[in-house]
């Protein structure tokens, strides 16, 4: 009889009707378990589920599967019109149809009805003749323990192939000397951006390993019986025929698969996709070097305030209080870099951050938005900082009612420059310094080395006014 993919009735002969008590009407186009599944006086569970198992493996492998004993009985017409089941041994051929492109559409089930032969089983003890061996089950239990076997190694060849299938790493199976990809995993299908690659050899499916030298690899563990493996290695895959390719970084193991002469017939390939470790290692050496950096700088930034301050300062008081006032005007502008990932910090933010210990409402900011780089804020602050305390001593803010207004803009857009203007408007009089203090000099250090501008500051009667002048900073 002929099975369709779905196991209903496609046809059957004149010998299956005859044995079954059926009808061609009574059986085309029912599902074959319906009619003859698991009853009660007829096949139990287990024959059933063997039955049923077969025609799921013919489907699954496209192979022929075989059951050489199988205890079956089927239900029949009795004497008096009842139903009544026929107990039947059975041995069953099922082989695959399939159409042009090698796909199984139908089952062909050809039986034969071996019920006779295992009735005829002799049952008494002592030597038995060859004839009295095949007929007393001899045959027939090897032909059982050979079935058990096969369907064992299914099991176990099911059981494997879930593993592989579900694998977190890539696997592959590949056959012959032009390495046929015969099996792929879902980790492998992801990484090569899901193409159809299966039945294709490797140089056919992904042309692009070939001019980067992985196909000796293959062809080396193919001629040579040994494993390559590599760790890190990059692998460029083009994923569309006009996009862009893409660098992904495998560790893999190549390994042969031999027959039982122990000849080279294929090459096993896995491994797993570290693209994402390699690149995190990568963004750690990137952060660990910019750190080093900054602490050099940080460091080097305190030993210049700390010199500087030691040669205006002789009384060791003084020096602590100004020396600390310094470092914790470098620890509030780091302290804005930080909540910016170290991306940079905006020019207003920096003023706010120096000045508001001063009170903010003595202080107006007038100006766009500016962002700056973490080099430059960090300059700028310390910058801000000397004007703010400056003030604070000697100043605007040095009384009640004075106060500090910075303006700053973009001007000269052909070459465009950040111009700061520090205005200070004191409520009494302010002299101008006799002499030229640290934080003078640091000032005018930082604007014309670290930030490559220019710096003019004045007095007025009211205090001090700084212009600076600074290029803008882009993007590049």
């Amino acid at each position: 009889m002929l099975l369709d993919r779905d196991l209903r009735f496609a046809g059957m002969n004149q010998a299956y009707l005859d044995v079954t008590q059926r009808t061609r009407e009574e059986l085309i186009g029912v599902h074959v378990m319906d009619v003859f599944g698991a009853a009660e006086d007829g096949p139990d569970e287990g024959a059933s589920q063997r039955l049923e198992g077969s025609f799921r493996r013919v489907l699954e492998t496209g192979e022929s599967d075989h059951l050489a004993l199988l205890h079956y009985p089927i239900r029949t017409i009795g004497d008096h019109g009842e139903a009544v089941f026929d107990d039947r041994y059975w041995s069953c051929t099922h082989t695959p149809i399939k159409n042009e492109k090698g796909e199984v559409t139908h089952i062909l089930q050809h039986t034969s009805d071996v019920s006779e032969l295992v009735r005829a089983r002799p049952t008494q003890d002592g030597p038995r003749s060859a004839l009295d061996e095949m007929l007393g089950g001899g045959v027939f239990r090897r032909a059982m323990e050979v079935e058990a076997d096969n369907q064992r190694l299914e099991t176990e060849r099911r059981q494997l192939s879930d593993v592989l299938l579900n694998a977190p790493g890539f696997v592959a199976v590949l056959s012959g000397p032009d390495h046929v990809i015969q099996f792929c995993n879902e980790a492998c299908y992801r990484l090569v951006n899901h193409r159809d690659i299966l039945g294709s050899s490797v140089q056919d499916a992904l042309p692009e390993l070939g001019k980067q030298g992985h196909l000796d690899f293959l062809n080396d563990v193919y001629e040579t019986g040994e494993p390559v493996m590599g760790r890190q290695r990059a692998f460029t895959l083009q994923h569309s025929p006009d996009g862009p390719a893409d660098v992904r970084y495998i560790d893999f193991a190549y390994q042969p698969i031999r027959d039982e002469n122990a000849q080279v017939i294929g090459v096993f390939v896995q491994g797993h996709d570290v693209t994402d470790v390699v690149l995190a290692a990568e963004r750690q050496k990137l952060m660990i070097d910019e750190l080093n950096h900054r602490v050099k700088n940080t460091l080097a930034t305190v030993q210049s305030i700390a010199m500087q301050t030691a040669r205006t300062h002789e009384d060791p008081r003084s020096f602590a209080e100004a020396f600390e006032a310094r470092l914790m005007a470098l620890s509030h502008t780091h302290d804005l870099l930080t909540k910016s990932h170290w991306e940079g910090a905006d020019l207003r933010s920096v003023l706010e951050h120096e000045t508001k210990a001063h009170g903010i409402g003595r202080l107006t900011l007038n100006g766009p938005l500016i962002g700056l780089s973490p080099a430059r804020a960090l300059s700028l602050g310390m910058v801000f900082h000397e004007l703010a305390t400056n003030a604070a001593k000697y100043g605007a803010l040095a009384h009640g009612d004075g106060r500090v207004t910075v303006d700053w803009c973009v001007v000269n857009h052909q070459s465009p420059q950040l111009k700061i203007v520090w205005t200070e408007v004191a409520g009494a009089p302010v002299r101008e310094p006799e002499r030229r203090g640290f934080g003078t000099r640091l000032i005018e250090r930082n604007v014309r080395h670290d930030l490559r501008g220019t710096v003019e500051m004045s007095y007025t009667g009211h205090g001090l006014r700084a212009e600076f002048t600074l290029p803008l900073e882009t993007e590049a």
